[in-house]
């Protein structure tokens, strides 16, 4: 026997012990109810220690024994808990759960501070949304996923908008991404580095980048529909969105999806692996790596003439479309997440979890023709070919971080958690397939226009306990430092007029700005009954640039025998202004003036603002009322009904458009001698300007379990209502009293009162039967409504629309499955833009479907595929 083959049975003999050896330890499993339905995410831990797992979507579990023979216990919300003896590893365990009519509802983490309660013991109302009902939808990011599972929130594709095609701004309740908080394993997750300057909903805000976290690193999100600012701080009058990441999961699972529109056009394709590392006695590791690309997809006009430009020629009847691409962005994106934990002792455990995403985009920008643009020096013209125009593209490299690590512990008879999170989000821009016309021959085609960054380093201690078995009382005190930089672009694409359709980021833009906050809550339960339930909290939080706020909130919940709940709350709230809107500063190239020209940015701190009166920005403050009732009749049916009025003052507006006339026809002179000076047309800021009231109702009932010959319905009916108003007079600075319809026009006003639907109804029915799954959901878009800027005639309400996706999924064994979708299976438009209205509308023809305010997006019908492999 030669001396390599030796070694290599010797490997080979290893490997079979060691094998044997992790047999004799593993055990296998299903858990499934007494009707024989499987059971997904029940606890399976072995007795006396805290090595556990959690059975998949199909109930099926696997476990490292630390000895055999041992115990295990298994257990799920809503049924009995067994103990069950395991004396070999032989076989494939079955497991049945009975039905426990006590216990009816799931724990939720969001919303209280104190202790986790289940959603009938809240006195606030939650969503708790699976992965599963995430991933039934069809959709490709957990922002579209959330918009067609939750009514209250809302996302659409942007385009034409600069880096907003590339972040899509998403809400709750239509009070804009900047009062929406969200977290990850309950920490609070970094805003995006971007503010939407463009029209689009939410301009002028920042949100976080939602599509920075894969959905395939989620186990499920909770949805806090109630102000909570008195105990997460700032953004959070609108809700809370918390998403939960994957931990110990008992098996490897691999996607692989693909997809295309009916047009052709918008291919999509992406794989991702999760898998989870143990180690040590309970530790362990889950692991996210995810990639996907989608292509751009076109729906532009075709008006064969050119009215913005009053042009109708050869050009524009050989090229109807003006050369336009108008729809999604092409994007390529790869994640890295990771959640890990390890357990110290019985009391306390260290943990860490985040995680990296990296997105290329390009989006395009309109279409620069022959007549607007000249291309003297044949610099973007082919070798031989006529001079035919171009379409600047605007392309970002996106990258965002996250990373928290902490314990938890015991300390002195208190609950404690310590930790430390950093976040960060940057985007850098890249103008592509466009000039400098005044650089003449030496003109780069494609340009550095600089980079926008944001970070925060955030500090949380926090600590609760219950006393007795009635009260509950939670302490925590949080810092955080955030940081917001930008970086200029290159010379060549700001000088003398700038790159054709995005001026660099100027010397004079750039920047590195910190501010440091600290605050410090308690909240309070007291349970005075097995019914009665009344808690509060408040929060104080002072911050470097504008000083302190006071947050308090009182909230009750009233039991209605074993299933039902009537609760209710009050609170005050606030929202810091952003550091983006207090120092951004820029150039773009934008509808201005009733033409395509050249729009400043001026930030809050500038002197040439200071100079016109605008004051310092400080923070909004809010007041939320709501009040609801739920039922859980049994662990398959239930349904609540709740109301809500939130009011927020000051709210922190980007102005609209400031000429050098006023609203009398007469010229300000000193807004003529900033716009000489800066060789533009018009220019913009931000403003404590307005107070709105926003209410409205949402219903959700849940009726799961139906049965219906050899399988099963699930139905979900959810229904949101809402109106927004502005109240009372538009803040005027002294020396623009003559602007008041200017800083906040008509158009403007509608985009925080009707750009987004005021009613969405979400139908959807689920079948199955053994291993077959089909579902049809059908979403109601409400109306939305576009205002001229100061011609009532001129304005177009958008009709609302019902979008019916249809899916389906085939398992053909317990490690293979395949799934089909067809969103918007009836190939449902939005309303066309009228014509014959403002050229400026329409950009004289160029957009079909509505861009500034925009329901559902305009792809239409969309064809999805995929693989699932688990092992």
């Amino acid at each position: 026997m030669t001396k390599s083959l030796l070694i290599r049975n010797i490997f080979f003999l290893i490997l079979l012990v060691a094998s044997a050896t992790l047999t004799a330890q593993e055990i296998k499993g299903k858990v499934t109810s007494a009707s024989g339905e499987s059971l997904p995410f029940v606890n399976v831990i072995e007795k006396g220690t805290t090595n556990g797992t959690t059975t998949d979507e199909e109930g099926v579990f696997m476990l490292t024994l630390k000895k055999i023979p041992s115990v295990i216990t298994v257990s799920s919300l809503g049924f009995k808990s067994i103990e069950q003896k395991i004396n070999s590893a032989t076989t494939t365990l079955q497991i049945i759960l009975i039905e426990d009519s006590s216990v009816l509802d799931e724990i939720v983490l969001t919303g209280n501070r104190s202790k986790p309660r289940t959603i009938l013991d809240s006195a606030v109302p939650i969503d708790n949304i699976s992965v599963a009902e995430l991933q039934a939808t069809g959709q490709s990011n957990i922002d579209q996923m959330l918009t067609f599972t939750v009514p209250s929130y809302n996302s659409s594709n942007q385009t034409i908008s600069d880096a907003t095609a590339h972040f899509d701004p998403a809400d709750l309740r239509g009070l804009g991404p900047s009062r929406t908080l969200v977290l990850v394993n309950g920490k609070r997750k970094n805003q995006s580095a971007l503010v939407y300057v463009n029209d689009t909903p939410g301009k002028g805000e920042v949100g976080t980048d939602m599509k920075s976290i894969p959905t395939s690193a989620i186990e499920r999100v909770e949805v806090l529909r109630d102000g909570a600012s008195a105990q997460y701080g700032s953004d959070a009058i609108a809700g809370v969105v918390n998403i939960i990441l994957k931990k110990n999961v008992s098996f490897t699972q691999v996607n692989i999806t693909g997809g295309v529109t009916k047009e052709g056009d918008g291919l999509n394709y992406g794989a991702d692996v999760n898998h989870t590392f143990t180690f040590g006695e309970g530790g362990f590791v889950n692991a996210t790596l995810s990639g996907s690309h989608q292509d751009y997809t076109d729906r532009a006009g075709e008006p064969g003439k050119d009215d913005l430009f009053g042009v109708d020629n050869e050009w524009t009847q050989t090229n109807p479309d003006l050369g336009m691409i108008v729809g999604q962005p092409e994007m390529t994106k790869g994640d890295l997440f990771l959640n890990a934990e390890y357990p110290l002792n019985d009391n306390a455990k260290v943990y860490a979890f985040g995680g990296a995403n990296i997105r290329k985009g390009k989006s395009f920008a309109l279409y620069r023709t022959p007549y607007w643009i000249t291309d003297d020096f044949g610099l973007l013209t082919e070798d031989g070919q006529v001079y035919n125009g171009f379409q600047p593209t605007f392309e970002t490299d996106i990258r965002d971080i996250l990373f928290t690590a902490g314990s938890t512990f015991n300390l002195a008879g208190f609950n404690a958690d310590f930790s430390a999170t950093y976040g960060g989000n940057a985007v850098d821009y890249t103008i592509g397939n466009t000039l400098n016309p005044s650089l003449g021959a030496s003109s780069p085609t494609s340009f550095d226009a600089g980079a926008y960054v944001f970070s925060n380093l955030i500090v949380n201690f926090d600590v609760n306990k219950t006393l007795g078995e009635q009260v509950s009382i939670g302490l925590g005190v949080e810092g955080r430092q955030e940081r917001f930089e930008v970086t200029a672009g290159e010379e060549a694409s700001y000088i003398d007029g700038g790159a054709q359709s995005f001026p660099g980021l100027q010397p004079s833009n750039a920047l590195d700005e910190t501010r440091t906050n600290i605050g410090a809550y308690a909240t309070i339960d007291w349970d005075a009954s097995e019914k009665f339930l009344i808690g509060g909290a408040f929060r104080y939080e002072n911050y470097s640039d504008f000083g302190g706020n006071f947050s308090w909130k009182i909230n009750s919940r009233y039991k209605l025998g074993e299933a039902g709940v009537l609760r209710a709350s009050y609170s005050t709230g606030f929202r810091a202004p952003s550091l983006h809107q207090v120092y951004l500063s820029n150039i773009q190239t934008l509808v201005s003036g009733g033409t395509i020209s050249n729009q400043g940015t001026f930030n809050n701190v500038d002197p040439v603002i200071e100079d016109l009166g605008v004051a310092s920005l400080f923070a909004e403050t809010s007041k939320n009322i709501s009040a609801g009732l739920t039922v859980k009749a049994s662990k398959d049916f239930t349904l609540s009904l709740d109301y809500y009025n939130v009011r927020v003052d000051d709210r922190v507006l980007f102005s609209g458009e400031i000429g050098a006339t006023d609203d009398d026809g007469n010229v300000n002179t000193a807004v003529q001698t900033i716009l000489d000076a800066n060789n533009i047309t018009s220019l913009k800021f931000f403003i404590n300007a307005v107070n709105t009231i926003t209410q409205g109702f949402d219903y959700t009932m849940r009726y799961k379990n139906i049965a219906a010959g050899p399988g099963k319905f699930n139905l979900n009916l959810a229904l949101n209502i809402n109106k927004t108003e502005i109240d009372g007079e538009v803040e005027t600075p002294t020396s623009l009293a003559n602007y008041k319809t200017k800083i906040f026009n008509r158009k403007e006003q509608a985009r925080i009162t009707s750009s987004r639907p005021n009613t969405k109804l979400l139908l959807g029915v689920n079948y199955n039967v053994n291993n077959f799954n089909v579902g049809l959901n059908n979403t109601y878009f409400g109306e939305v409504t576009w205002q001229h800027a100061d011609d009532p005639t001129k304005d177009q309400v958008f009709a609302g629309k019902v979008i019916t996706d249809f899916s389906m999924a085939y398992e053909f064994s317990k490690f293979v499955s395949v799934n089909f979708t067809v969103n918007n299976l009836f190939d449902i438009y939005p309303d066309e833009i009228e014509t014959g209205g403002d050229v400026v509308t329409d950009l004289g023809g160029r957009f079909k479907y509505p861009w500034e305010v925009n329901q559902f997006g305009f792809n239409g019908t969309t064809f999805k595929g995929g693989l699932t492999f688990k092992f």
